[in-house]
């Protein structure tokens, strides 16, 4: 099925690994330009640059000078982002409850996730503004951590569930700039990637995210990448916006005891 992504430009943050690098590969396949962000290092990107449809920048999505740089950078290298996928993310490897999480830390996952997505927001609809066209769309990268929340990581909960709002703000700003333009967000749920990987070797913990799952498994990042090619394709998802999609196997919540801990200290106990 065509997509109608050839020659489309795409940026995409958090580009090096997991999610935001499978999605690269996939755009790259449906004939996209890519620019790419990066933070620290590029990974595998070098290696997909041949045929001169990738482009890579290295950008902080907390500096508005880093982000203004890379659209600059990614219109003058490709001409108009056509679409902008908000990727990068970080979480804490190790849970820690509210009452003893650092302001540093709530700070530093709220800067990077919705911050960053702001920033990135703002000049791609900068871009909108001085290239003019019919359509564009804006993909969000959220968590079923911001539908559900999460024990321990009520940072990365938090940050993620404030996407809805900036999604279900600018679905209605970018039509004053293209008018046939889209804002959407794509929840993963359990996603096999480095930053997942941790979790996902311990068997108990696998179980216990399958105990939620009506289909028994985690995703992989082509899952994901999928679902955010199809939100960006306006042959596909022309008429989708405003619209949150969990790619998550259908989970409805998480377990929160193991079946012996829901026994040990229930009914008023």
């Amino acid at each position: 099925m065509d997509t109608g992504l050839k020659n489309k430009h795409i940026l995409i943050t958090g580009a090096a690994g997991g999610i935001g690098l499978e999605t690269v590969k996939t755009f790259l396949r449906e004939g996209a330009r890519v620019t790419a962000l990066y933070h620290r290092g590029e990974g595998e990107l070098p290696s997909l640059a041949a045929d001169g449809r990738l482009t890579t920048v290295s950008a902080d999505v907390r500096r508005e000078e880093d982000v203004r740089a890379a659209f600059r950078h990614a219109s003058e290298t490709f001409g108009r982002v056509d679409v902008s996928v908000s990727n990068a993310g970080i979480a804490n490897e190790e849970g820690i409850g509210v009452h003893e999480m650092s302001l540093e830390q709530w700070n530093r996952t709220l800067t990077v996730n919705l911050t960053g997505a702001f920033l990135c927001a703002k000049y791609f609809f900068k871009n909108l503004e001085e290239f003019p066209g019919k359509s564009a769309a804006l993909v969000l990268v959220g968590s079923t951590a911001g539908i559900f929340g999460e024990a321990w990581y009520s940072d990365y909960a938090t940050s993620k569930a404030g996407m809805y709002g900036l999604m279900m703000s600018l679905k209605n700003e970018i039509v004053y700039l293209a008018h046939r333009g889209r804002v959407n967000m794509v929840n993963p749920g359990w996603t096999r990637t480095p930053m997942a990987e941790g979790a996902l070797t311990d068997v108990e913990m696998v179980k216990r995210i399958h105990q939620t799952i009506p289909m028994k498994k985690t995703a992989t990042t082509k899952d994901i990448a999928h679902a955010i090619v199809f939100l960006s394709s306006d042959q596909l998802a022309g008429h989708i916006s405003g619209q949150s999609i969990t790619v998550a196997g259908g989970m409805e919540g998480r377990a929160l005891y193991t079946p012996d801990e829901a026994l040990s200290w229930g009914d008023g106990k």
